[in-house]
This record gives C-alpha cells, structure tokens and sequence, in this order.
C-alpha cells in the first residue's frame, strides 16, 4: 500500500501560519488573563487582536491542509511562551 504524497508546502506560507498562531495563542492567554481579572478594556482590546491574527491562520490552511500541521506548532510555541510571560511577571 502506498501513501500519497504530502502536499507542497511554501517555507514562507508555513513559516508566517507558524507565527500567527503563536501570536494567536500568546495573544490569546492575554485575553484569557484580562478576563480572570475582571478587566474590560484589555480583554475587549485582546479579543479584537485576537479574531484579526487567527483569520491568516485560518486563510492560509483551508487551502492546503498540511498548514493545519504549522498551525498546532505554533499554537503550542505561543501558549507556552506566554503562560512563561505571565508566571514570570506574576512573580515579581
């Protein structure tokens, strides 16, 4: 049995869905944290940027579903790194 063959990925295309997906989740945990704090103005602020980075994300998988690939890592690279930011900040 043999697989097919993976679909072409653009290294700029892969690399942007990466970042806009980190972004997407950093800026994500943001909002998330404005709204634990009960803070309207930041999570109303967070929540616009939020919807503007996930529609690159979302544009440039739907038409080639290995960037669904690119998405997750960067989904996981900007939660992590911003639950770092916040713990770290938290502390001082």
């Amino acid at each position: 049995m043999t697989l097919p063959p993976l679909p072409e990925v653009d290294p700029l295309t892969a690399g942007l869905v990466v970042l806009a997906t980190a972004a997407t989740d950093a800026v994500y945990v943001m909002f998330a944290s404005a709204i634990a704090a009960r803070r309207r103005i930041p999570a109303a602020n967070w929540s616009s940027i939020w919807y503007m980075l996930s529609s690159f994300a979302v544009i440039s998988y739907t038409s080639n579903w290995i960037y669904v690939v690119f998405a997750a890592a960067g989904s996981w690279v900007g939660a992590y790194l911003s639950m770092t930011f916040l713990h770290r900040t938290r502390r001082t």
